[in-house]
């Protein structure tokens, strides 16, 4: 059992939890509690750690039985955790790789999130999570864009992002002009937008570019566009936060593709 947190395990675990770079050296993440631990592929679960009390529930037991584990105490579980009621339940994961080419690799219209500088960490897990309920394909993000395995993003997507292939780029103008050889219809939400949203026909590949919380798409990245949309509002309100923007366009495509 671990009883200290100056344990070199205990280390390791708030490192990850802190900092990219240690997350990008390693090739490890954190995904904390007992939701997220079930969605994880157990082919990707590198080590577990689990509190005392968390073992004194049968059935929490049978959830890890087979695997190993380690055992802290209850104050030193607290200490590592990153959330203030933890559920006792931790596992360290190995990141999976995907390339913007695996984006595409997909039966059927592509439907992809091309994301801009988006840096609130709910903002991106939100996109991927209603990403995955609408049928998305894909998400491709530029290197400034939050880190998807922050903790923050990983417990938002609720486990989505076990399932939706995501993938950053050093050059997004490239990736996007990659995609449109590609024959992908690639749309931006802006103020100059020709329609409205659902006037245009989503049921061919298509890709929504998304920008920054405050200042939205940088000018080159929206001149990459193939057409310009426009969410209408109604009141004073001139623009809506980017994940309520991107989750208006993405169930837009799946009602489109429904029909």
């Amino acid at each position: 059992m671990i009883t200290s947190s100056a344990n070199g395990k205990v280390k390791q675990v708030m490192n990850l939890i802190k900092k990219a770079k240690a997350r990008n050296e390693s090739g490890l993440f954190v995904a904390e509690g007992l939701r997220i631990f079930k969605e994880i592929p157990r082919e990707q679960i590198d080590s577990i750690f689990v509190s005392e009390s968390f073992l004194k529930e049968e059935e929490r037991k049978h959830l890890i039985g087979g695997m190993k584990y380690e055992v802290l105490t209850d104050d030193v579980f607290q200490v590592m955790s990153d959330t203030k009621t933890p559920q006792g339940i931790l596992a360290l994961v190995k990141q999976h790789a995907y390339t913007p080419e695996d984006l595409t690799r997909v039966p059927g219209p592509a439907f992809l999130m091309i994301l801009e500088n988006i840096q609130d960490p709910g903002n991106l897990g939100t996109i991927i999570r209603a990403g995955e309920g609408a049928g998305i394909t894909g998400v491709l993000m530029n290197s400034t864009t939050a880190d998807i395995y922050n903790p923050k993003v990983i417990r938002s997507t609720m486990g989505s992002v076990f399932r939706v292939p995501f993938a950053y780029t050093d050059d997004l103008a490239d990736s996007i002009l990659q995609l449109k050889k590609k024959g992908i219809k690639l749309y931006a939400a802006h103020l100059n937008g020709r329609n409205n949203y659902e006037k245009e026909d989503y049921t061919v590949d298509t890709g929504f570019l998304i920008g920054n919380e405050a200042n939205g798409l940088t000018e080159d990245t929206a001149k990459l566009a193939d057409t310009y949309i426009k969410i209408p509002m109604m009141g004073s309100v001139e623009s809506l936060n980017a994940a309520v923007a991107s989750s208006v366009l993405m169930f837009e495509t799946a009602r489109q593709r429904r029909s």
